[in-house]
Order: C-alpha cells, then sequence, then structure tokens
C-alpha cells in the first residue's frame, strides 16, 4: 500500500469477528456488528502543538486498537477496505 496519512490520522484495518458465537452458533453476515477492533496500517507524522512544534502519535504501525463504532471514513485502497481516523478516535491499544 502506498498512502501516508496526514497529521494525526492513522489508516486502521478491521479485524473480522468470529463467525460463531462460543455455543456453535453460526452468525450469518447480515446479523454481524462492524467490528470495532484493528490493526494500524500506517500512522502520520503528528499533530502540531500550539507553538508549532510536531507531537508524535501514541499508537504505531502493527499495533492492534479499539475505536468507537461510528469512528473513522470507510476508503477503499488498492482494492482493499481501511478506515482513516484521527489518532483520537482510537480508544486504546491492545497488547499481547
Amino acid at each position: 500500500m502506498k498512502f501516508r496519512p496526514l497529521h494525526d490520522r492513522v489508516v486502521v484495518k478491521r479485524i473480522e469477528s468470529d463467525t460463531k458465537t462460543k455455543g456453535g452458533i453460526i452468525i450469518p453476515d447480515t446479523a454481524k456488528e462492524k467490528p470495532q477492533e484493528g490493526l494500524v496500517i500506517a500512522v502520520g507524522p503528528g499533530a502540531r502543538d500550539e507553538a508549532g512544534k510536531v507531537v508524535a502519535l501514541d499508537v504505531k504501525a502493527n499495533d492492534r486498537v479499539l475505536f468507537g463504532k461510528w469512528s473513522g471514513t470507510e476508503v477503499k485502497i488498492d482494492g482493499e477496505d481501511f478506515l482513516i481516523m484521527k489518532e483520537s478516535d482510537i480508544m486504546g491499544v491492545i497488547e499481547a
């Protein structure tokens, strides 16, 4: 992918959730909610503070993150679906 986000924006790819419940019930695509978990693909250089200095982002590529249900803008790059959102839309990083 040749895309570099600007400022404090982050490119995230949604991580699909399981299609079965713990009880073994298969969930059809029409009943599934969009996942709120994703993998950071690319990050911008950071936002500028009041003095004009660039403040680096807390997230980095390959971080697993949680974000709000309606966060970001859906885009298609090279035939793949991604979300572009501000770092402030990310609620946290999932650590292994």
